[in-house]
């Protein structure tokens, strides 16, 4: 087999199994049994890994719960804060080694992952400070006699995350952060597709000092090991990150024990754009809405709806700049749209493209499989403008998850609100506009968990993200995201 010499390079790919991480433990999975990961740009096996299945995962949570009900109960805020600085200073010091992992395995622009610095470093950082924050409250009550009354905040206990493969490192980060400020413990499942860079955070774990059994790592499939660790009588709260379809597995599965759920899931956002805004700025803003990450973001701005008077003007706009940026593998620092991450999303993506023209979308840009030269062996897809989109169009209503913008006219705001939320989905959502009544308007009546104004994807640790309707519920980031990690406990004592 032929070898990147890029790969080749990566301290992380020695040529050995990556084995799974339990009880503290690098560890076989039970079976005996691994799986290979892809580098998407050139369809080469990066390693191979352990394929954990339910005897994995029953391994796994008894771990957890041990070190749950064990040392870790004794960790004190202070404690908890100082492993997840010490997580964050390791993060810091191989964070380019992280990126080019993410890049190898899922094969995000190398400039995009090493640009995820701030917001990784800032994630870590700020759960290390929510370790520290969380209190009760003391609640004076109504009753006769003589009674105090507060309440206490307390770790909800094992906790199943099952995270996508479109950010490895960023969704890692997003599970373990709140699990260790509140002191629960986690069972993590990784993508299939991208199982390398959680693996090689397992490991930064232990060297910061996190206690055996609080992080375990089981990589595996969604159906195999993701199924038995969402139905499993020993978990207390599942994270899940993915598509909606899977979630509604996920809430199906939590019913035995009737699990705390947060599920962030799929979405299919409106970005409008008004013909006062400042088109120089929205036509990549919302290009990029869509573009980065391949489209492989669940918040992509998918669903462009552009005012009619200036439809023709911006949608070429738009599919001009997405014709100017250059495709390739994502290890070359000049990529700035890397390949989908598998085959089977390939086939995916593509499928959406036929079916596009099929009902009569009119390819703008791409619209194509990328198979010239170097491109021949990934799967690579270009940016793509659809104009003479419908509403009703497969490809305006469903998660195509890759680079394709449905560019769809309107005239007024009263029906841009109305057709913006007429979508099962409710993650995302973008306003181009100069006028600060619009945006205001729209902020309030899109049914998003997210609106931004004049800007797409903007993010901080402080803030919360997640979504409506069958873009799940919960949050990840801000004080939210921890409250999902704690129970509140009704404390009585009666004094006289």
């Amino acid at each position: 087999m032929t070898v990147d010499v890029r790969t080749a390079r990566h301290p992380f790919l020695d040529g050995k199994a990556k084995r799974m991480l339990i009880d503290g433990k690098w560890v076989e999975a039970a079976s005996g049994k691994t799986f290979d990961t892809i580098n998407p740009a050139t369809g080469e096996v990066l390693a191979a890994v352990a394929e954990g299945d339910a005897e994995d995962i029953d391994r796994a949570v008894a771990a957890a719960r041990r070190a749950f009900e064990g040392p870790w109960a004794k960790f004190k805020p202070y404690e908890r804060q100082n492993l997840l600085l010490k997580l964050a200073a390791l993060v810091e010091a191989h964070f380019d080694e992280l990126a080019e992992l993410d890049t190898l395995d899922m094969g995000a622009p190398i400039r995009r992952t090493k640009g995820g610095r701030q917001r990784a470093l800032g994630m870590l950082r700020y759960y290390a400070g929510q370790a520290t924050a969380i209190h009760g409250e003391t609640i004076e009550n109504s009753l006769p006699g003589e009674y105090v009354s507060f309440t206490l905040k307390e770790p909800v206990g094992v906790v199943g995350a099952i995270i996508p493969w479109n950010g490895p490192l960023g969704a890692t980060i997003w599970k373990l952060g709140p699990a260790l400020a509140t002191g629960c413990t986690v069972v993590l499942k990784p993508a299939e597709e991208a199982p390398l860079t959680p693996l090689r955070m397992g490991e930064l774990c232990l060297q910061a000092g996190v206690p055996p059994g609080v992080v375990n790592i089981v990589p595996g499939y969604g159906e195999t090991a993701g199924a038995a660790l969402a139905r499993h009588a020993g978990v207390d709260k599942v994270a899940f990150t993915g598509s909606h379809l899977t979630g509604q597995k996920v809430v199906e599965a939590s019913a035995g024990n009737l699990k705390r759920l947060s599920l962030e899931l799929g979405g299919k956002s409106p970005d409008v754009v008004f013909a006062d805004a400042d088109l120089e700025a929205a036509a990549p803003g919302a290009g990029m809405a869509v573009f980065a990450n391949s489209g492989q973001i669940c918040s992509a701005g998918t669903r462009l709806f552009v005012e009619r008077r200036i439809y023709d003007e911006f949608t070429e706009r738009v599919a001009a700049y997405g014709r100017s940026l250059r495709v390739g593998d994502g290890s070359d620092p000049q990529t700035e749209v890397g390949p989908l991450v598998s085959e089977a999303q390939l086939e995916r993506v593509t499928g959406y493209l036929a079916t596009g023209r099929q009902e009569g979308a009119r390819p703008l840009s791409g619209g194509e499989r990328l198979t010239e030269g170097a491109l021949a062996s990934g799967y690579f897809v270009p940016p793509t403008v659809f104009a003479d989109v419908r509403d009703t169009m497969r490809i305006a209503q469903e998660e195509i998850f890759g680079p394709v913008i449905s560019a769809i006219p309107f005239t007024d705001i009263e029906e841009v609100i109305r057709r913006a939320n007429a979508t099962t989905f409710g993650l995302g959502s973008g306003v181009w506009t100069r006028d600060v009544g619009k945006a205001h308007r729209l902020a309030r009546a899109i049914r998003a968990g997210s609106v931004w104004i004049n800007c797409y994807q903007a993010m901080d640790p402080a803030m919360p993200f997640g979504g409506y309707k069958m873009s799940g519920y919960g949050r990840e980031g801000g004080k939210q995201h921890v409250e999902e990690y704690l129970n509140v406990k009704a404390v009585w004592i009666r004094t006289a």
